[in-house]
This record gives C-alpha cells, structure tokens and sequence, in this order.
C-alpha cells in the first residue's frame, strides 16, 4: 500500500488554523455551544477547509490534513489560553 503524496504549504496552516479559531469561537459566543462540543466543531470545518479548499483534488490527503488543521486550531486555543491565565495570574 503506498501513501498519498501530500504536498502542503505554509500559508495552508497560517490561513487555516486561524480561521478555524475564529469560526470555532464565534459559534461558541453566538450559539451558546457547550465547551465540550467545540474539538468536534473545529475537526469538521477542518475537514471542510482541507478537503474543499486545499486538497480538493485529493480526498484523502484532504481527510488528513484536515485532520491536522482541526485539532491544531484547538491545541493553539488551548496553548493561548493557558499562557494568558497563566500570564493574568503571574502579576498576584
């Protein structure tokens, strides 16, 4: 079995991630989204931004990286958020 050729760029993950953020956090503050659905949220626009933008002619390198794009977007959150209540909390 031979592995898909992925062929990705720099901008895929700077445009991707953010945005993705962004949708997520939106969702959440005008759906009133419980904190334990957004991973879900930001894997399936993940997967639509990779699949339907970036890898379109490839469904599954499309799967995969979206994969990556998703639950990236939610290590940063988690990342940012730490670090800011941790920098909050430094100053007591």
């Amino acid at each position: 079995m031979n592995f898909p050729i992925i062929h990705t760029n720099f901008w895929d993950a700077v445009i991707a991630i953010p945005i993705i953020m962004i949708i997520t956090q939106l969702i959440k503050i005008i759906y009133h989204t419980p904190s334990k659905f957004v991973p879900t949220i930001a894997l399936f626009f993940g997967l639509l931004i990779s699949i339907f933008i970036s890898h379109r002619h490839d469904l599954l390198a499309g799967i995969f990286m979206g994969w990556f794009y998703g639950y990236a977007a939610v290590g940063n959150y988690a990342a940012l958020k730490s670090a800011f209540i941790s920098y909050r909390n430094s100053g007591k």
